[in-house]
């Protein structure tokens, strides 16, 4: 038990925790903004996919780290678009599209793996490629704190930016406004002549955007390479931490650190001779409750709503 608690009250454990959430949170703010506008996102996991291999593969090809991170986001958003277009202008359901980008971004990231590198299983020694840490300076010098948070890279700190810069957009901004309104009652948005097709169109490529921030995050940060299926299901744990937070900013927030620290305490105990497998269920267990949990929430959201809209209509007709 002692081993135990000391592999996990470590500032490595507090490191690798941040490092685990950073991807899990820049794709629960994405997928937090199409939510708004009442879009489910359940393409985050082909988003966050699409945008690791593209990091690895163009930044390695280009030797440049931000180049790399450069392509993950164009490659994102060029999937976030695909889904865009098949359920905005074709009007396919959220739902069978958002399963429909994850199959593809599976299959198509094996196919390039095996065309381009000749191993449909992982990129070469040659395709590596890393996102340089921030030194802190005198800062690393303090005890546990410093040392967790000193050469993490800029996506990590990125990652928690977001949260007030997402609040602020929602809160603050024209956009946000009208993205809520779509979000609350679409008839109601688009009699005050908001644009609901540009509105969803958007906050989809917000969110495409910040899973390819996501996926290079993923792919870079540690290893600097690609691995097929490397996002093992961070893009559905990404749907149920902003479902689990409401897609509010902190609480989204919160939720993603509950679900980055048990998917970091899994590892560690992994590393503590803890049975490997009990610890890598954990953080999908959590997942499972937190879902359970925000399902009754969001049911009686709904409910209240739904009473709402009949006693407006009532006093309308009276």
């Amino acid at each position: 038990m002692n081993d135990v608690l000391g592999h996990l009250l470590t500032a490595g454990t507090l490191a690798v925790i941040l490092m685990k959430v950073a991807p899990i949170l820049l794709a629960a703010i994405g997928g937090a903004f199409t939510q708004q506008g009442n879009i489910l996102n359940i393409g985050l996991e082909g988003m966050m996919l699409i945008g690791a291999f593209a990091a690895i593969s163009v930044g390695s090809l280009a030797g440049n780290a931000f180049v790399g991170v450069l392509a993950a986001v164009v490659a994102a958003v060029l999937l976030a678009a695909l889904y865009a277009l098949a359920t905005l202008y074709f009007k396919a359901d959220f739902i069978v599209v958002g399963i429909g980008i994850n199959l593809l971004a599976a299959g198509l990231t094996v196919f390039l793996l095996q065309v381009l590198y000749g191993n449909s299983g992982v990129t070469p020694p040659s395709a590596t490629i890393n996102l340089p840490g921030i030194p802190l300076g005198p800062i690393a010098d303090i005890p546990v704190l410093g040392q967790a948070i000193a050469n993490q890279t800029a996506l990590v700190w990125l990652a928690f930016l977001c949260v007030p810069l997402y609040s602020f957009v929602l809160y603050r901004t024209r956009f946000g406004v009208h993205l809520r309104a779509v979000g609350e009652d679409e008839g109601a948005a688009a009699a005050a002549g908001i644009s609901i097709r540009r509105m969803k169109f958007s906050s989809v490529l917000i969110s495409g955007a910040l899973c390819g921030l996501a996926g290079a995050q993923l792919a870079m940060a540690t290893l600097g390479s690609f691995t097929a299926g490397m996002t093992s299901g961070r893009g559905f744990i990404a749907v149920a931490a902003l479902t689990f937070g409401l897609a509010k900013p902190v609480r989204t927030m919160i939720a993603s650190l509950i679900f980055g620290a048990a998917d970091a305490i899994a590892d560690q105990l992994g590393l503590a001779g803890v049975n490997s497998n009990l610890a890598l269920m954990t953080p999908y267990i959590i997942t499972v409750l937190a879902l359970v949990l925000a399902g009754f929430r969001l049911r009686g959201a709904w409910a209240k709503r739904a009473v709402a809209k009949r006693a407006a209509a009532k006093a309308q007709t009276a």
